[in-house]
C-alpha cells in the first residue's frame, strides 16, 4: 500500500521526505526488531520500553516511513504525530481494509466475567453454524486453529491483522474481551462493535489507572464512545448487568441522552430485560428459568454459582441483541460444561473437592469463596497470592476475604515478577492478620487442623501440596489466581507451571499415603 494511502487515515502534524516520494509500504511495525525492509515503524511509547530508542535499529533494518511522537531527524520519511499509539490504529485499520466492518463483533468489558461470558456467547453462535473467533484471556481461536496471546486485548496493529485473517478464512462473528488497558491504548480504535456487554466494575488494574474513577471513566468508553461512532453506531446494541452499580449507572446515562440503538438490561431486579426465576444451586450447576422480552426458557447449567449466573444472563442479553432464538441460546448455554481455569474442577478419588480459578481480584476471590462456602460441607482451604507489580491496594483485601470466608489460608507467590515475594506476603498478611486467625507453620499441618487460620509457604508448588495434604475427605480447596495459567513470572523468567497439573501431582500423592496407610493397618491387623 503506498504511504499516501496510509497517511490519509491519519493527522499529521509535520513530514519530512527527504526524497520526496512516497514509497509503497510492506509491513507494519511497532517491535524495531520485526521490522522488515520496505516496512513502515511506528514507534509507540511502552509500559516497558520505548520505540523511539529504537529507531535506528528500524531504519537499519529497512524501514522506509516512521512514526513518531518525538521530533527525529533521519533518512527515511518522518511523520510526527501527537499520538503514535493512536496512529498506529489508525494506519493498521486503512492497511487492512478495516475488516471489522464486514464481521459482526462482540465486544465484553468488565474486570470479571468477560472470559466466561465470551465463552457461552461461543457456544451460542455455533449453534447457530455461524463460523466464529474468539479473542480473549485464554488465546485467540477460529477454524479450529488456536493461537497463544500475551495480552487479553492485542495490540491494535496485531488485532487488525487477527480479525482481516478471520475474515479472510470465512469467519463471520467475532466475539472479543475488551480490558481497560485496551481502550485507553487505543488497541480497540475502528474495531465495529454490533454489540457491547458489560459485566461489573470492581477494583482492579489501579496500578495503571490510579483510581477507581478513572477506571471506571476508561470502561465508560466502550459504550459512550467506541460503541457509538463510526459505520455501525446506528444499529449498536449495549447489554448491561442491572446487578452491578455501574451497569446501573450506564442504564441511566442512556435513558438521558443518545446512546446505543438498543439497550438490554440484564439482572435480578424485577426491571430488567433478561431476569432468571427460581434458579436453585449446587456444586453440580444451577438449574431454573430465564425470562426474556422474547419469551421464557428453562436452563440447566454446569457452572456453578450467582456470579455465573450473571454471565450466564450477559450472554443470554448477546443472544437477544443478535436476534437469535431462545432454543439456540438455550442449546449453547447448556453445551458449556465448564471453563477452563474457571472453577475448573479436578477429578479424584479421594473424595477431596480441589477447584482451580483465576480469581486474582477482591469480588472475584470474594464470588468463589462465597459460592463454595455456601456450597460446601467440609472445610474449606483457599491457596492464593497476589500478582507482582500490580494493583498493591487490593493485597490486604484479598488477604481479609480469604481469612473470612476459608478455614485455612495458604499464602503465596503468585506471578511476583520483579517484586520481592515476600514484601507481597508481608501485604497479604496486612489483611489476614485483622481476622485475629491462627498462624500455622507448615509441619503444624501434616495431621490436620482444628483452628480457622492461615499458613505462609511462598513455594507455590509445596503451597499447593501442603492444601491438599491438610485437607480431609469432604474439604475443599481452591487454588485461586492463576487459572490456566501454564507459566509463573519470576523476575524476568517465564517459569512452565500449572496450577491444575501441581493439583493433581498432590492429588495423586495423597492417594498413594492414604492407600500405603490402609495397607499398613490391614498388615497390623493381621488374621
Amino acid at each position: 500500500m503506498n504511504l499516501s494511502s496510509l497517511l490519509e487515515a491519519i493527522t499529521p502534524l509535520r513530514i519530512t521526505d527527504p526524497g520526496g516520494v512516497r514509497p509503497e509500504i510492506g509491513s507494519i511495525h511497532y517491535r524495531a526488531q520485526n521490522v522488515r525492509s520496505g516496512g513502515l515503524f511506528v514507534a509507540i511509547e511502552g509500559l516497558a520500553a520505548d520505540g523511539h530508542d529504537f529507531i535506528d535499529e528500524a531504519v537499519a533494518r529497512g524501514a522506509l516511513a516512521i512514526i513518531t511522537q518525538k521530533p527525529v531527524s533521519k533518512e527515511s520519511v518522518i511523520i510526527e504525530v501527537e499520538n503514535s499509539r493512536k496512529a498506529l490504529a489508525d494506519v493498521s485499520d486503512r492497511f487492512y481494509a478495516s475488516p471489522s466492518q464486514n464481521l459482526t463483533m462482540i465486544g465484553i468489558t468488565g474486570t470479571n466475567g468477560k472470559t466466561t461470558t465470551a465463552f457461552l456467547v461461543e457456544r451460542i453462535l455455533q449453534q447457530t453454524g455461524f463460523k466464529v473467533g474468539v479473542i480473549g484471556t485464554l488465546n485467540y481461536r477460529y477454524s479450529g486453529k488456536t493461537f497463544s496471546s500475551p495480552m487479553t486485548t492485542p495490540e491494535s496493529l496485531d488485532l487488525q491483522r487477527i480479525l482481516a485473517d478471520m475474515l479472510k478464512d470465512g469467519v463471520t462473528h467475532v466475539v472479543m474481551e475488551v480490558t481497560s488497558h485496551a481502550i485507553d491504548l487505543h488497541r480497540v480504535d475502528h474495531c465495529r462493535f454490533d454489540v457491547a456487554v458489560f459485566t461489573n466494575l470492581t477494583q482492579d488494574h489501579l496500578d495503571y489507572h490510579g483510581d477507581m474513577e478513572s477506571y471506571w471513566q476508561c470502561k465508560k468508553r466502550m459504550f459512550t464512545e467506541i460503541l457509538n461512532s463510526g459505520p455501525k453506531k446506528n444499529r449498536g446494541s449495549a447489554v448491561l448487568n442491572h446487578n452491578d452499580e455501574k451497569g446501573q449507572e450506564l442504564l441511566s446515562l442512556f435513558s438521558e441522552r443518545a446512546g446505543p440503538s438498543a439497550v438490554l438490561s440484564v439482572g435480578t431486579a424485577a426491571g430488567s430485560n433478561i431476569r432468571p426465576h427460581n434458579i436453585e444451586y449446587d456444586l453440580a450447576g444451577m438449574k431454573g428459568r430465564i425470562a426474556t422480552p422474547g419469551g421464557t426458557f428453562e436452563l440447566k447449567s454446569s457452572l456453578v454459582g450467582r456470579y455465573n449466573l450473571e454471565n450466564i444472563l450477559c450472554a443470554t442479553g448477546a443472544g437477544i441483541a443478535l436476534n437469535l432464538s431462545l432454543d439456540t441460546i438455550k442449546a449453547g448455554l447448556e453445551e458449556v460444561a465448564g471453563i477452563p481455569g474457571r472453577l475448573e474442577s479436578i477429578a479424584n478419588d479421594i473424595e477431596r473437592f480441589v477447584y482451580v480459578d483465576y480469581a486474582h481480584t477482591p469480588d472475584a476471590l470474594d464470588n468463589v469463596l462465597s459460592v463454595l462456602k455456601k456450597l460446601a460441607s467440609g472445610k474449606i482451604i483457599c491457596v492464593f497470592g497476589c500478582g507482582g507489580n500490580r494493583d498493591r491496594a487490593k493485597r490486604p483485601q484479598m488477604g481479609a476475604i480469604a481469612s473470612r470466608l476459608c478455614d485455612l489460608s495458604v499464602i503465596t507467590n503468585d506471578n511476583p515478577r520483579t517484586e520481592p515475594p515476600r514484601k507481597i506476603i508481608d501485604q497479604i498478611l496486612e489483611g489476614t492478620k485483622k481476622a485475629a486467625v491462627h498462624q500455622y507453620t507448615s509441619s503444624d499441618l501434616a495431621a490436620g487442623f482444628q483452628q480457622r487460620g492461615y499458613v505462609v509457604e511462598p513455594d507455590r508448588k509445596k503451597a499447593i501440596r501442603l492444601a491438599v495434604l491438610a485437607s480431609r475427605p469432604g474439604d475443599t480447596v481452591l487454588i485461586a489466581g492463576k487459572g490456566d495459567e501454564t507459566c509463573q513470572i519470576i523476575k524476568e523468567s517465564i517459569v512452565p507451571f500449572d496450577d491444575r497439573a501441581e493439583a493433581r501431582a498432590a492429588l495423586s500423592a495423597l492417594a498413594r499415603m492414604s492407600q500405603a496407610e490402609h495397607q499398613t493397618d490391614s498388615l497390623g491387623k493381621g488374621p
